[in-house]
C-alpha cells in the first residue's frame, strides 16, 4: 500500500499567553488509525525533530489513548525527524495536522511548504486540518502560481478564533491569509465536521472533522477520486483544551454542505 508522511508542530507556547499548545492529538490519532488499517505505511515528521508537544489530549477517546499506547507511534514521535531530512519522494500523500502551534512554525517555513510541493507536483496528495492549512498559505508550484488558488478548501475559520478570543494572539489570521492566495474557503458552524476534497487536495475544518478527513484521505489513496465536498455527521472530538469550549445551541444540529 501507500506510505502517507503526518508533519506535526514542535511550537508549544500559545503567543504571549502564557497557555501551552502543540499538534493536536486528536486530529492525530484518528487519521493514523483509519490509515494504518486500511494498509497503508505512516511516518511522523516534526518541525524541530523529536517529540512535539501536544494537545487536545483526551483520556476518555479510545482512538487518543490507542495511538498514545501504540509503541510504534510513541517510538517514531520520540525520533520524528525534521522535513528537512525527509524524502517526499517517498510518499504518496503529505499530512498536516493541526493545533494552533503550527500558525508559528508552518508558514513561512521553506522545509514545511517543500514537502507540500513536492509531493502535490509528484502526483500526491496534500492534506490538512484545522490550523495545518498554515503550512499551505506561501506554498508556490513550478509554474509560480500559489498551491491554493482557485481552490476549494476549508481551515479553521477566523470567525471561530475570535470567538476564542485568540484572534489578537495568533499572528495571522489563517481563513483570511488562504483567501488572500485566491483561495475559495467555506467552513461548517463551529464545532461541527466540515471536509472539502478538489482534486488531490483534502482539507478537514477542525479536530472534529479529523475522522471523515482520514476516510477521505484513505479512500483517495486506495482508488483515487474526484473532488467535492463531504457530508459527514458531528463526531465526538474535544475542542483544543487552550480554547474554552462553549456548547453548540443546537446538539442535533447536521451540517449539509
Amino acid at each position: 500500500m501507500s506510505k502517507v508522511l503526518f508533519v506535526l508542530t514542535s511550537h508549544g507556547e500559545l503567543g504571549d499567553s502564557g497557555r501551552p499548545t502543540g499538534f493536536h492529538l486528536g486530529e492525530t490519532a484518528e487519521p493514523w488509525r483509519i490509515l494504518r488499517d486500511a494498509g497503508h505505511e505512516v511516518d511522523l515528521v516534526s518541525v524541530r525533530g523529536g517529540r512535539p508537544p501536544v494537545t487536545g489530549y483526551d483520556a476518555d477517546c479510545p482512538a487518543h489513548t490507542a495511538f498514545l499506547a501504540d509503541s510504534e507511534g510513541g517510538a517514531l514521535l520520540d525520533s520524528a525527524r525534521t522535513p528537512e531530512e525527509t524524502d517526499p519522494g517517498e510518499y504518496a500523500a503529505v499530512y498536516f495536522v493541526g493545533g494552533h502551534g503550527t500558525m508559528w512554525d508552518f508558514r513561512g517555513n521553506q522545509a514545511v511548504e517543500s514537502l507540500a510541493r513536492r509531493v502535490y507536483e509528484a502526483g500526491g496528495i496534500v492534506a490538512a486540518v484545522c490550523h495545518g492549512p498554515a503550512a499551505l498559505v506561501d506554498v508556490r508550484l513550478s509554474d509560480g502560481s500559489h498551491l491554493v488558488a482557485g481552490r476549494n478548501l476549508t481551515s479553521f475559520a477566523d470567525a471561530h478564533e475570535r470567538a476564542r478570543g485568540l484572534d489578537g494572539v495568533v499572528p495571522f489570521l489563517l481563513q483570511r491569509a488562504l483567501e488572500e492566495r485566491g483561495a475559495v474557503h467555506t467552513h461548517a458552524p463551529d464545532r461541527l465536521p466540515h471536509v472539502v476534497v478538489d482534486g488531490r487536495l483534502v482539507t478537514g475544518q477542525n479536530p472534529a472533522s479529523a475522522r471523515a478527513l482520514g476516510e477521505r484521505l484513505a479512500d483517495l489513496l486506495g482508488a483515487g477520486g474526484a473532488g467535492g465536498t463531504a457530508p459527514v455527521p458531528p463526531a465526538r472530538f474535544p475542542s483544543h483544551p487552550d480554547r474554552p469550549r462553549t456548547p453548540d445551541p443546537d446538539p442535533t444540529r447536521r451540517h449539509v454542505p
